[in-house]
């Protein structure tokens, strides 16, 4: 199984921004024991601070991966572009966040990126990634 984490605006700059927030680990410390903890899938990510890049990313993983794990950051309250994208491709995303959304200031209560995606975590920090991937190994098993 092939899986891509795609990330979106700022989240490069994970372990320095807002660690009270988003923790003081950087993503690639993170996703480096990722891949050792769940050696049975692929894992690959992506982060751009660009909604078209974004777009174009996920437009690619259609044709290379089984599944993407979507963090759109604040393109997720503000991207038509980026849900389109989404419903388009013709293979399964998971939306997440490293905080809990619904616990923050009300424009970050609307996702566009929702109602296309197979489901949606939030607020388990960093491991809201692993339990993502855990879902799509537990689909791949029905």
């Amino acid at each position: 199984m092939k899986i891509l984490i795609v990330n979106g605006p700022n989240l490069n700059l994970l372990g320095e921004r807002e660690p009270n927030v988003y923790g003081g680990q950087t993503f690639e410390d993170y996703f480096t024991s990722l891949q050792f903890k769940l050696r049975e899938v692929e894992l690959s990510h992506y982060q751009s601070n660009h909604e078209g890049e974004i777009i174009d990313k996920l437009h690619e993983a259609r044709l290379h991966f089984d599944g993407v794990v979507l963090n759109a950051a604040a393109y997720t309250h503000t991207s038509v572009a980026i849900a389109d994208a989404v419903k388009a491709i013709n293979i399964p995303v998971v939306e997440v966040h490293i905080s809990n959304t619904a616990a923050r200031e009300s424009f970050r209560h609307q996702s566009y990126i929702a109602a296309n995606a197979k489901g949606v975590i939030t607020g388990f920090g960093l491991k809201s990634y692993e339990l993502a991937i855990l879902s799509f190994i537990d689909l791949k098993d029905e």
